[in-house]
């Protein structure tokens, strides 16, 4: 898409700001592999694929340096290796428990997360979810699990180690309500049994995905955001949605 006056210019590269974020001459990436929508393939030499490494690509480009993704299971352990020193920045959802270790950009795609209950079932709103008797499935340490920790304070949690997990144990009959992203709940739903649930159409949340550094960086957030600012405008994210076949899955930040 052609850039217009009305998109905001990429920022100045300056030495600091590659020193800042890529200080080993390389911009290691961390990504998440279980956000199937923002890592939604492999290449032929199994390098992962998707608007998240698309972003990594299109910065370590401007930066001059190559990228190298760093590939991890899930959230959690993304997360908790910022410790380690062994990415430099990362695709992550912004959460405020995340916040005390690591600095967010401004989101550059939304992702609704909403609850799935039983045909059958008397659940049929968020608030009823809100509830003492309650149980929720749900993969542990996702960003919906961290929201929902700090906002739903009256149901029992079944926290699980993955995603597909969580589907296959609320499938088998735990948990009262299964809490998940909503691109994978409309699977469930038109799949094979899918008639013996029903969606909680409206979302609990909004998972912000953003880039993730280290804290006390500002000149180097502040290029980040700037960078993803020009490329939300110029349509690259947009195009970039498409591309990967995930258009109808995810939002952009308005």
């Amino acid at each position: 898409m052609t850039a217009s006056s009305t998109v905001p210019p990429i920022p100045p590269v300056t030495p600091h700001i590659t020193a800042a974020l890529a200080p080993h001459g390389t911009l290691r990436v961390g990504i998440n592999m279980a956000n199937f929508l923002l890592v939604s393939g492999n290449a032929d030499d199994a390098t992962p694929t998707g608007l998240s490494p698309d972003l990594a690509q299109y910065i370590a480009d401007l930066l001059g340096v190559p990228c190298a993704l760093v590939p991890f299971a899930g959230p959690g352990q993304l997360a908790d290796a910022i410790a380690d020193d062994v990415w430099d920045l990362a695709n992550i959802a912004v959460e405020p428990e995340r916040a005390e270790t690591i600095a967010f950009s401004d989101p550059y795609v939304l992702i609704d997360a909403n609850f799935l209950a039983r045909k059958n079932s008397s659940i049929r709103t968020n608030a009823d979810v809100d509830q003492k008797d309650v149980t929720i499935m749900l993969y542990g340490r996702s960003a919906y699990d961290l929201w929902l920790s700090d906002h739903y304070l009256r149901p029992t949690y079944l926290r699980v180690d993955s995603i597909d997990l969580s589907h296959q144990r609320f499938k088998d009959g735990e948990g009262d309500v299964l809490a998940s992203l909503k691109p994978k709940l409309l699977s469930e739903l038109s799949g094979a049994g899918g008639d013996a649930y029903h969606l909680i159409t409206e979302p609990f949340t909004a998972i912000k995905q953003a880039v993730g550094m280290r804290p006390n960086q500002p000149e180097a957030l502040a290029f980040i955001n700037g960078v993803i600012a020009h490329l939300l405008a110029s349509g690259f994210i947009a195009d970039a949605l498409k591309t990967h076949h995930v258009e109808d899955k995810l939002s952009l930040p308005r």
